[in-house]
């Protein structure tokens, strides 16, 4: 706890903050790649996207993995070993779900994303801008929470107006698209997206959660 006599001489290991910084640049990176990959509508095209995501996300696997394996060797943490866990599986979780994106987009292969797409992809990067913004913050965060409040508001911003985006897409889609299993297609995929920028939105309210509980 923040008021602990004993925690403020012991030593904590600021391993955890630069662990949780490369899994929230590896989100960036993942989120830039589904991004860049929109403009690539070619099924080959397509397929090489999601090879380069299916790639970035066992990479964050592997740092989600070093996190937990550090918790359980490290004596003394530097926030509450469970409010560590679950910033860093939830970081994986919206890594995941990108890559979630990539494979429905190569296996589904529809014709009709269109900008929509490219509008909830934008979104998706700018939660993992955040992300890796806040998590930048979590070393001092106590001191000043205004930042790391800041991004949690912005995130939640952010996934109101994915919502919107992905509610208007979807109304037009049943009243405009007459082929049927394109519908279904393109509504897989874009519930995806959608269901990245909730994921997203999740990891703010764990770094809200933080600033309750620690400041």
């Amino acid at each position: 706890m923040k008021n602990s006599f004993f925690n403020r001489f012991v030593p904590k290991q600021p391993k955890f903050f630069s662990l949780l910084e490369h899994l929230a640049n590896i989100l960036k990176e993942a989120a830039d790649t589904l991004a860049e990959s929109m403009g690539h509508v070619t099924p080959q095209e397509r397929e090489t996207y999601y090879k380069k995501i299916k790639e970035v996300e066992r990479r964050g696997d592997q740092v989600a993995h070093q996190v937990l394996d550090e918790l359980e060797t490290t004596f003394i943490t530097p926030l509450d070993r469970e409010d560590i866990n679950a910033l860093a599986s939830g970081i994986d979780d919206v890594i995941d779900c990108v890559n979630s994106c990539a494979k429905r987009i190569n296996i589904y292969n529809p014709h009709g994303l269109g900008e929509a797409a490219k509008e909830l992809c934008r979104f998706i990067q700018q939660e993992a801008d955040c992300i890796c913004k806040a998590v930048n913050e979590l070393e001092t965060f106590r001191k000043n929470p205004a930042a790391l409040r800041g991004y949690c508001v912005a995130l939640h911003d952010l996934e109101n107006q994915a919502d919107d985006v992905y509610e208007l897409f979807i109304k037009r889609l049943f009243e405009e698209e007459k082929d049927a299993v394109e519908i279904v297609k393109i509504k897989e995929v874009m519930q995806e997206l959608e269901r990245t920028t909730d994921a997203a939105e999740h990891v703010g309210k764990i770094l809200k959660n933080l600033i309750v509980k620690y400041v």
